[in-house]
């Protein structure tokens, strides 16, 4: 326990546990009355008090305090004095003391228990002028007048001064208790360079400094600053101390392999003042951060590998080392590798490692594939004909992928266009196995083959030929009749335009009666009466049935009329005769008739 400068110091180390306790008293003391003082231990609390001031601090790590040693009050004897240097010790305690109590219980008699005593009166003293001894009658006179307030300016910063008011008349004076007051302190002033920077590692480095001279107050803090060597203004990073006792502090949160300047402030509760220079450091070389997996454009056989700078290097990246599976295939200051003889589309693990001077580190794994080929070969779909209209598709999956199967494709000709034109009727990456073509047309040969995809392209199979069942035709035609003569017709017609099968034969009727049945599509009629109306109706067959087309009718062409035309005349006055007669017995088409009269007409004068 100290009394130093206005404070009262309690010092407590248990183990290797330190506590402090600081009592602000200023002059509070010096009234020339007796002063209470009492520390106080209770659990993790240390408590100082004195009169009405109190003050208290945890201890970080709670110890029970034995004493197991001589105790001194006071002060410490000169021979033991070398083993407490930490203290700072001084002169000691001179005065009066009285009830003094270790714990609670009696009084300690200090005359009777003490060994010895120097410069102070055991059994209590009370000198009248112990006020005026504290500091000494220097006090001067600040205002005299008729106001109850003053403003006192141009003082020293964190400086502590008395103050006492006396009030007077005719009849006499009275005086006040004396008043302490400190003022603030100031901002710091020629904050020095830091003394020493050392580098702990890439990140971090530790910063020594020497305490700023002429400062006029408490120092509350140190902060230290770094800032990039020619880079901007603002600090990269800082650290706040607020233990002022400790000069030495670390700065983290650096760059490895990066020039700084580093700059000590020191801050009062006025205000914190930086350093004008710096000291200049350069951090050292660390393993790289941030190392990029290595990428690749992926070709059947052989990948063609890269890769990037770590996003953070760190240092001067020395070697670069590429592993495959495992296996160590490339080392050097190249970011390019070409990997060879690989089989198709088959997966391997690669890792890179960069380096600098410091160390190495390691990127993530990662999986690259080698590019895919369309299948080796695809074998020919089977056909099954279900029905006249239907065909079911079924196929295997191909033994040489070379790839993810993606999607199968069907292909499909008919006969109808000459097997020259290859429609797309199925691509789906549903990859199932059997597809069922509809609406397909009877009697018909298809041509069907598969293609089989990846990633890498496709492979296309043999054609498969399946012919489906036969069905009476459809849309059989109207035939054209046409007469070059009185007595003929030329009739001509053409296939079905759904044959649904092979065309067994055509059958012609004539007026409801089978003229010709054959496979030739045209046929002769003859003998016919000029100007006749007949019908025409064509069937055609397969092996499944046959079928009627539409009923068409025509005429044979026009011949000279045959018979005589019978004239009949009747005479109805002397200007007027009415003709009458009979149609020829063949007309042999359609009749106008033309009348000839020769003989002498009447005309009007």
């Amino acid at each position: 326990i100290e009394l130093k400068s206005g404070i009262l110091n309690i010092f407590l180390r248990t183990g290797v546990v330190f506590t402090q306790v600081d009592l602000w008293l200023g002059l509070s003391y010096c009234d020339g009355k007796w002063n209470e003082v009492t520390v106080n231990k209770e659990g993790s609390v240390i408590s100082a008090t004195m009169n009405e001031l109190r003050e208290q601090a945890l201890e970080s790590s709670v110890q029970q305090l034995k004493v197991n040693s001589p105790i001194y009050v006071g002060g410490i004897p000169p021979d033991i004095q070398s083993f407490y240097r930490e203290l700072g010790l001084e002169q000691g305690f001179g005065g009066c003391m009285k009830d003094v109590k270790f714990t609670r219980g009696a009084v300690v008699n200090l005359a009777s228990v003490s060994s010895s005593a120097v410069r102070v009166n055991l059994d209590g003293c009370l000198s009248t002028d112990s006020a005026v001894n504290c500091r000494g009658n220097d006090s001067i006179l600040v205002y005299r007048g008729k106001e109850q307030s003053v403003y006192e300016s141009a003082l020293q910063p964190f400086t502590e001064y008395l103050y006492r008011v006396v009030a007077l008349n005719e009849g006499g004076s009275v005086s006040s208790v004396w008043t302490h007051v400190r003022t603030r302190e100031s901002v710091p002033q020629n904050v020095p360079t830091p003394s020493r920077v050392h580098s702990i590692n890439g990140y971090s480095i530790e910063v020594t400094w020497d305490k700023p001279a002429g400062v006029i107050g408490v120092i509350e803090k140190y902060i230290l600053k770094a800032y990039e060597a020619d880079g901007p203004t603002v600090p990269i990073t800082s650290a706040e101390l607020t233990d002022a006792g400790m000069l030495t502090g670390i700065l983290r949160g650096l760059r490895p392999f990066t020039n700084y300047a580093v700059t000590l402030t020191a801050c009062t509760l006025a205000g914190c003042t930086e350093s004008l220079h710096a000291l200049n450091i350069s951090t050292p070389q660390e393993a790289p951060e941030d190392v990029q997996s290595p990428t690749a454009i992926s070709f059947p056989t052989f990948l063609l590998m890269s890769w990037s700078p770590p996003k953070t290097p760190n240092g001067i990246i020395t070697q670069y080392t590429l592993y495959m599976n495992g296996i160590p295939i490339y080392s050097g200051n190249g970011t390019k590798y070409v990997v060879k003889d690989l089989a198709v589309f088959t997966p391997h693990q690669f890792l890179l490692t960069a380096c600098t001077l410091a160390g190495c580190t390691n990127s993530s794994g990662v999986t690259l594939f080698t590019a895919q080929l369309p299948p080796s070969h695809v074998d020919a779909p089977v056909l099954t004909v279900l029905d006249s209209r239907t065909i079911h598709v079924q196929w295997k999956e191909p033994v040489e992928i070379n790839g993810i199967l993606d999607r199968y494709i069907i292909y499909m000709a008919t006969n109808e266009q000459n097997f020259t034109k290859w429609n797309v009727i199925y691509n789906s990456t549903e990859l199932f196995l059997d597809f069922t073509i509809p609406q397909l047309f009877p009697g018909t040969e298809y041509l069907i083959k598969l293609a089989a995809c990846t990633g890498g392209g496709c492979s296309i199979s043999k054609a498969s030929v399946a012919v489906t069942d036969e069905s009476t035709p459809e849309g059989v035609p109207a035939p054209k009749a046409q007469s070059y003569a009185s007595d003929s017709f030329n009739i001509s017609w053409t296939k079905p335009e759904y044959p649904n099968g092979i065309i067994t034969s055509y059958g012609l009727y004539m007026d409801g009666v089978l003229l010709q049945n054959s496979s030739q599509l045209s046929c002769y009629a003859y003998g016919l009466a000029p100007w006749s109306l007949h019908s025409f109706r064509v069937q055609a067959c397969t092996a499944k049935g046959c079928a009627l087309g539409p009923l068409v009718e025509a005429r044979t062409m026009e011949a000279a009329p045959e018979g005589m035309v019978d004239v009949f005349t009747t005479v109805d006055g002397s200007k007027e005769v009415q003709l009458k007669w009979l149609a020829p017995k063949k007309p042999n088409g359609k009749l106008t008739y033309t009348v000839l009269v020769t003989g002498l007409f009447y005309a009007d004068q």
